[in-house]
C-alpha cells in the first residue's frame, strides 16, 4: 500500500537552498549534541559502529534483489511470492540470522471473470488489461498475474444508470445532493484520489448504489501531471490501479479472523457475517476505458472542482449512459507467507526492537513494496556482518518481511494478533517502511519518537547535496511555507523549520504495517521513507510498477535505498543499543496540546458554520442566489452545536505537560552525569518505558471499532489511510455525535494520565 507523501511541493528551490548550505555547513566545525539514550563514552561507540554499518551496505546489492524479486508476478498465492520468501529467508541464515517462515491462512479471494459494457446509449466494452509497453521488459509477462480487480469488493451482474460521483467522497455526495441527483438503484464512477479507495464503494453502498467504478483520472496522476510512460513516468492510458477495498477502518487482516491470527486451525466467521467485505461490486478502470463511459453522460455539467483532464466535458448524470458492470470471484483461502529473522540480544533479549517492510506486490510490485524491502534487506546483511565481526546488539532485534499487505495489512496483522501476548511483554518499538525513491525524508508515528527521529536524520547524508537529510527537508519545508498557496499547516511547520530545532514528525492512520502494532496493540511505530522527487505515482498498483520504470523513475542507482537502509538502521541500532530507551516526552505532550486545541476550535467552527447556516435559510439567501434555470438545492439545516465540557481534557493536558517536563528535566540531569545508573536502577526505567505506549490504549476501543485502540492516532473513518488525531473527540464532533463527544473527552482524558502517571514512575526511577 501507500506510504505517506513526503511533505514537498517544489523542488528546483529547496535545492538550491540546501547547496547553499551545504557549503556553509562545510565550512563550519561540526557540532556533536547528546545522543539520546547514550552516555558521552557509549555515543562514540555507537557512531563508530553506525560507520562500520554503512560501510557494508552496497546499492548494487538493492539493485539485484529488486531485480530478482520483481521478475515476476508476486501477488499471494503466486508461485514467486512463495519463491520470494524463500529466498529472503536463505539470505537470512546467509548472513548469521535466526529465521523462519511464519504460514498464516486468509481468505483471499481472487477473480474468475469480470466484464464491464456500456450498453446505452451506444455500446462500447471496456478492455479491462494492460497491455505491454516497449522498454518495459516484464509487462508483456502478464501470465501467471491477475487482472485488474479491487479484493474484497462483493460479486454481482448489475445494469444500471451511471452516475458520476468526483472523487466519491462525503462532500460530494452533498454536493449531489443540492444538484438534486441521487445514486440510489445507479452504478457511480469516481476517480481515484482525496481519499482511501476503499471509502468510496462503501459510501456508494451507504447511499444506495447497486455497484461502483473507480477510474484514475490523468488529471491526477496521468499526462496532465507529466509525460506518460514510457516517454516519462507517468500513467499511461491503459494503466489500472488496482487496490484492497476491504473495510479496514472496522479491523485491517483477514476478515474472517478478527482479533484471531489466522492460523489453519482458528475459529472463522461465515462469509456472510464478515463486517468488512463490502456489499457492492467494485471495479477499478483505466482513463482509456472510463472516457466513453464518462462522455455518455448526461445531466448538468459537473461543478469546477469535479473536472478531470480528459478532453471532453464532463457531466453528473445520471443516465443517459447505462453500464453492465459483472464480477464473479473464487473466495478461497490462500497462504501467506511472513519471513521472520532474529538477532537475540545479549543484555535485554526480551526487549525487542522490530523493524518490517512487506513483499508482496499487485503485479511486480518494484517500487510498492521491494524497493523499501531491498533496504531492509540491506540492513539486515550490515547487521549480520557486525554480528560476524563480534558485536552483538543489547536488545533483540526482529525483522520481518510481511505478506499480503496489499490486501488489508494481512501478514502483519496476523502475525501481531497470534503473538499478541509476547508483543505485549516484550515489543519496545516498530520501525516500517514501504516504497522508497529519490527525494525527501518522510517520517511519521509516536512523537516520543521525534527527537530520535531528528538525530538519526542529521547523521544521514543526503545522496544528491551532500548535507543531512534533515537539512534538506528543513529547507523543502521553509519553501513549502512560503508558496503563495501555503496551507496554515504548511505555514506553521515552515516556522518550527526555520527556528532550527527539531522538526516535527507526522501521525500515523493507515495504509501500512504499523497500524496492528501501534494502533491495536500500543507498540511506539515509526514510518520512514524518501520520496518527492520521484515519478512513480503513475504506476502505482499497476503492471507497469516494474524493475524497469523503477531504475529510470524512482531510485536511479538506489541512491536512496541507501539513504533509506542508513536511516532505518540506525533507528534500530540506536534503539537497540542505548542504556535508557530513546524516547522525550516534551515533543508528545506539545503535539497533544496541539491535538486539543484543534479539537477546541473544530467545535467552535462548527457552531459558529451552523448559526451561519441558519441565517442563511431564514434570509432565502440560496434560494435568492441561486439560478434558476439549474437546479440547486440548498444544504440541509444543521442541529445547534453545544458547548461541550473539555474541562477533563484540558486538565489531562496540564498533567502531561508537568510529568513531561519533569522527566525530561530529570533525564538531562542524569545525561549530564553520563547516564550513570546502577544496573537494577536502569532495568526498571526500561521497564516502564518500554511499554509506555500502552497506556494511550482504552481496551474498549474507539466508538463502533473496537479493534482500534489508540486514544491518540486512528486512520479516519471518512479518510482511511489519513490520520484523525484524538479519533473519539475529533470524529465525534465532526459527525455531530454530541453525546459521544463528551465520552470521548473523558475518555481520552483517561488515557493521558494512565499516560502521565507510568511517565511519573520513570522519572521517579530516574532520580
Amino acid at each position: 500500500m501507500r506510504r505517506a507523501t513526503p511533505p514537498i511541493l517544489s523542488v528546483l528551490v529547496p535545492l538550491l537552498m540546501t547547496l547553499a548550505a551545504g557549503a556553509s555547513a562545510a565550512s563550519a566545525p561540526a557540532q556533536r549534541v547528546p545522543m539520546l539514550g547514550f552516555s558521552e563514552e557509549g555515543a562514540g561507540g555507537q557512531r563508530a559502529l553506525e560507520q562500520r554499518f554503512d560501510a557494508e551496505l552496497k546499492a548494487a546489492d538493492q539493485r539485484e534483489w529488486m531485480r530478482w524479486m520483481a521478475a515476476q508476478p508476486n501477488h499471494v498465492g503466486s508461485p514467486h511470492d512463495k519463491a520470494n520468501a524463500e529466498f529472503m529467508l536463505a539470505r537470512y541464515k546467509e548472513w548469521g540470522w535466526d529465521a523462519h517462515i511464519e504460514t498464516f491462512e486468509v481468505l483471499y479471494p481472487t477473480p474468475k471473470s469480470h466484464a464491464l459494457e456500456l450498453v446505452a446509449p451506444t455500446r462500447f466494452s471496456a478492455a479491462l488489461k494492460e497491455p505491454p509497453i516497449e522498454g518495459d521488459s516484464t509487462s508483456s509477462m502478464t501470465e501467471g498475474g491477475l487482472p485488474p480487480y479491487n479484493i474484497y469488493g462483493a460479486d454481482g451482474d448489475v445494469i444500471a444508470e451511471l452516475v458520476y460521483v468526483n472523487y466519491g467522497m462525503p462532500d460530494d455526495y452533498k454536493e449531489l445532493a443540492r444538484h438534486g441527483v441521487e445514486v440510489k438503484g445507479r452504478i457511480v464512477i469516481a476517480r481515484y484520489g482525496a481519499g482511501w479507495r476503499g471509502l468510496k464503494p462503501k459510501l456508494a453502498y451507504e447511499h444506495g448504489a447497486v455497484g461502483c467504478l473507480i477510474y484514475s483520472d490523468p488529471r491526477d496522476d496521468g499526462y496532465f501531471a507529466g509525460d506518460a510512460y514510457p516517454k516519462g513516468g507517468f500513467r499511461p492510458a491503459d494503466a489500472v490501479q488496482r487496490g484492497s477495498v476491504l473495510d479496514m477502518i472496522v479491523y485491517p487482516g483477514d476478515p474472517l479472523t478478527p482479533g484471531v491470527g489466522s492460523t489453519a486451525n482458528a475459529k472463522r466467521l461465515a462469509l456472510k457475517d464478515a463486517k468488512t467485505i463490502l456489499k457492492i461490486p467494485v471495479m477499478p478502470i483505466s482513463h482509456a476505458d472510463a472516457q466513453p463511459l464518462l462522455a455518455a453522460l448526461g445531466g448538468q455539467v459537473v461543478p469546477k472542482a469535479w473536472r478531470g483532464a480528459l478532453p471532453m466535458t464532463y457531466h453528473i448524470g445520471p443516465g443517459p449512459a447505462k453500464v453492465h458492470l459483472k464480477i464473479e470471484s473464487e473466495w478461497k483461502r490462500k497462504t501467506l507467507y511472513d519471513v521472520i529473522a532474529t538477532m537475540r540480544g545479549a543484555q535485554l533479549p526480551d526487549q525487542w526492537i522490530l523493524r518490517g517492510n512487506h513483499h508482496d506486490g499487485w503485479v511486480f510490485g518494484a517500487w510498492d513494496p521491494l524497493s523499501g524491502n531491498v533496504a531492509m534487506l540491506a540492513e539486515a546483511k550490515a547487521i549480520g556482518a557486525l554480528a560476524k565481526q563480534g558485536w552483538k546488539p543489547a536488545r533483540t532485534l526482529v525483522y520481518a518481511s510481511w505478506d499480503g499487505e496489499e490486501a488489508g495489512l494481512l501478514g502483519s496483522t496476523e502475525w501481531v494478533e497470534a503473538h499478541a501476548d509476547e508483543l505485549r511483554r516484550k515489543a519496545v518499538m516498530y520501525v516500517n517502511s514501504d516504497s522508497n525513491s529519490r527525494g525527501f525524508l518522510s517520517a511519521e508515528g509516536s512523537h516520543s519518537l521525534q527527537h530520535l527521529v531528528n538525530q538519526v536524520a542529521a547523521d544521514v547524508r543526503d545522496p544528491q547535496t551532500g548535507v543531512s537529510v534533515q537539512q534538506r527537508l528543513r529547507a523543502s519545508l521553509q519553501v513549502n511555507g512560503f508558496e503563495s498557496d501555503a496551507s496554515a499547516e504548511d505555514k506553521r511547520v515552515a516556522r518550527l523549520a526555520a527556528d532550527g530545532g527539531d522538526l516535527p514528525i507526522g501521525g500515523l492512520g493507515s495504509g501500512s504495517d504499523y497500524s496492528a502494532f501501534l494502533q491495536h496493540l500500543g507498540i511506539a511505530s515509526l514510518n520512514v521513507g524518501f520520496g518527492g522527487e520521484d515519478q512513480q505515482d503513475g504506476v502505482y498498483h499497476s503492471i507497469y510498477d516494474s524493475f524497469d520504470h523503477y531504475e529510470r523513475f524512482g531510485d536511479p542507482g538506489f541512491a536512496y535505498g541507501v539513504a533509506l537502509a542508513q536511516t532505518a538502521g540506525r533507528i534500530v541500532l540506536r534503539a537497540a543499543n542505548a542504556d535508557v530507551l530513546p524516547l522525550r516526552f516534551g515533543d508528545f505532550a506539545d503535539t497533544v496540546a496541539r491535538y486539543v486545541d484543534e479539537v477546541h476550535k473544530l467545535a467552535d467552527s462548527e457552531r459558529e458554520r451552523s448559526i451561519a447556516l441558519g441565517k442563511l435559510h431564514d434570509n432565502d439567501a440560496f434560494r435568492l442566489a441561486a439560478d434558476p434555470t439549474r437546479t440547486s438545492l440548498p444544504p440541509p439545516r444543521e442541529d445547534e452545536v453545544p458547548y461541550i465540557d473539555f474541562a477533563p481534557l484540558d486538565n489531562a493536558l496540564v498533567r502531561l505537560q508537568r510529568s513531561a517536563k519533569a522527566y525530561d528535566a530529570a533525564y538531562a540531569s542524569v545525561a549530564a552525569r553520563g547516564l550513570e545508573l546502577p544496573a537494577e536502577q536502569r532495568k526498571a526505567v526500561n521497564a516502564l518505558l518500554q511499554g509506555m505506549e500502552q497506556s494511550l490504549l482504552d481496551a474498549k476501543g474507539l466508538p463502533g471499532r473496537p479493534w482500534f485502540q489508540h486514544f491518540i492516532y486512528a486512520p479516519g473513518m471518512t479518510t482511511g489511510y489519513g490520520v484523525k488525531t484524538l479519533p473519539a473527540v475529533r470524529e465525534s464532533i465532526e459527525d455531530r455525535r454530541w453525546d459521544e463527544a463528551t465520552r470521548g473527552v473523558v475518555r481520552t482524558a483517561g488515557v493521558l494520565d494512565a499516560y502521565s502517571a507510568r511517565i511519573d514512575q520513570a522519572t521517579k526511577s530516574l532520580r
